[in-house]
């Protein structure tokens, strides 16, 4: 097999040979005809085969182990949990010296977990494709909220056959085009601006991104339904962000009271703990996500309900629901390492909110405005709006404080 160019762009390939030589073997052939050049990891626990360029030995090591320690843990898991330590450690390590334009990672359940912690380490836009048993099932442990694509293996990951050397070949060929093609992250050009929203709010959203963009900025919108808010908080972590809009609170409602779109207790978190200059709206705040119509009735009893689609139900919040947002939002804020403005309508907070929609509630805003600012740090403005969100006036407000904001960081 001919030797890939000094100059060809280097690809991490993940594959467990103790359980998988046969196809690591075929796989990396078929990277190396691709043209690029193949950096083997091998986290395999049971043996070693040789021929990694990233060994076990050097992964267990690069956990602070031996293998041999690994191995005498004596239990899958831990010896999983060791090995993906060194791997993390092991794969940065090389890139730091020697940049990775690609990942491939070729496994089972377990390798595919150990494969998609390597990948969510990485930065978004750096190819990353794992092929797995798994994919045609539950993936989002592997893929977390990062760019990482998924390939279903079709049969067992146990040798070579006419359907498993087509799904290698094509893997690598895919990651090796990709990889050709990867020009490295060098940071956003112009101020890179994060902002929530759903449906319901996008009236005002779309106002408030145009005029930003208009400015110059480049705004990256998410959909609050789950993953679009641990998005913008990975993004922010791992990006030069000059402004964080979190502007629909649909996932942190749904983390305190239980509906469809909880995206645990660290959401909204990220920005504030960066120091990112953050503005804050209780968007959506109207209505928790609920299942199924009448799954949602016995759920959240007594409430009024409506159908967004035969999958989806909004629950209207109440005014002590809001409250347990408020006191939320409130901690949040508290440990913030920069400047953080806050923004309620007093006309109501979604399109479902609203003289046409179908749980309107109007004695709702004003109360909770008074509690918001009642509660929020010293320090943090709070400005009550008498407007409906969804009003020009209100996406004025934010554009207003927005611009204030972005300016004052230059």
């Amino acid at each position: 097999m001919p030797q890939a160019p000094a100059d060809a762009p280097s690809v991490l390939f993940i594959c467990t040979q103790d359980t998988k030589e046969e196809e690591a073997r075929f796989t990396r052939a078929a990277l190396e005809a691709a043209g690029v050049r193949v950096i083997h990891l091998d986290p395999s626990v049971r043996r070693t085969v040789g021929g990694a360029e990233i060994s076990p030995e050097m992964v267990a090591q690069a956990a602070g182990m031996t293998i041999e320690e690994v191995r005498a843990l004596g239990h899958e898991g831990k010896c999983q949990d060791a090995m993906i330590r060194g791997a993390l450690v092991a794969a940065h390590e090389w890139d730091a010296h020697s940049p990775l334009s690609g990942i491939l990672a070729v496994g089972g359940s377990m390798g595919s977990a150990l494969a998609g912690a390597v990948m969510q380490s990485f930065p978004y836009g750096l190819p990353k494709l794992i092929v797995s048993t798994m994919a045609s099932g539950f993936t989002k442990p592997y893929m977390g909220v990062k760019d990482i694509a998924m390939m279903n293996a079709v049969t067992d990951i146990s040798g070579i056959n006419t359907i498993s050397r087509d799904v290698f070949r094509n893997a690598a060929n895919a990651v090796a085009g990709m990889a050709k093609g990867y020009d490295r992250d060098k940071g956003p050009d112009r101020p890179l601006v994060l902002v929530t929203t759903l449906g319901t709010t996008e009236a005002s959203v779309k106002r408030i991104r145009q005029a930003l963009e208009a400015d110059g900025c480049e705004v990256m919108v998410f959909h609050s339904s789950g993953a679009g808010g641990p998005t913008l908080d990975c993004l922010a972590a791992d990006k030069d962000v000059a402004l964080v809009l979190d502007l629909s609170q649909t996932e942190i409602l749904d983390h305190l009271l239980g509906g469809l779109a909880d995206a645990g207790p660290d959401r909204g978190k990220a920005a504030l703990a960066k120091g990112i200059p953050t503005i804050l709206a209780p968007g959506n705040a109207d209505f928790i996500v609920g299942g199924p119509f009448d799954v949602a009735q016995a759920q959240f009893p007594g409430r009024r309900y409506h159908k967004h689609n035969p999958q989806l139900t909004a629950v209207r919040t109440t005014i002590d629901d809001l409250k347990r947002l408020a006191d939320h939002l409130a901690a949040n804020v508290r440990e913030a390492k920069g400047p953080v403005r806050v923004f309620t309508p007093l006309g109501g907070f979604s399109s479902h909110d609203s003289a046409a929609g179908h749980i309107q509630d109007t004695s709702v805003p004003a109360p909770f405005a008074d509690y918001l600012a009642r509660v929020m740090p010293e320090g943090v403005p709070v400005m009550a709006v008498d407007a409906h969100f969804n009003d020009e006036a209100f996406s004025d407000a934010v554009i207003a404080a927005a611009r204030e904001m972005l300016a004052a960081r230059n």
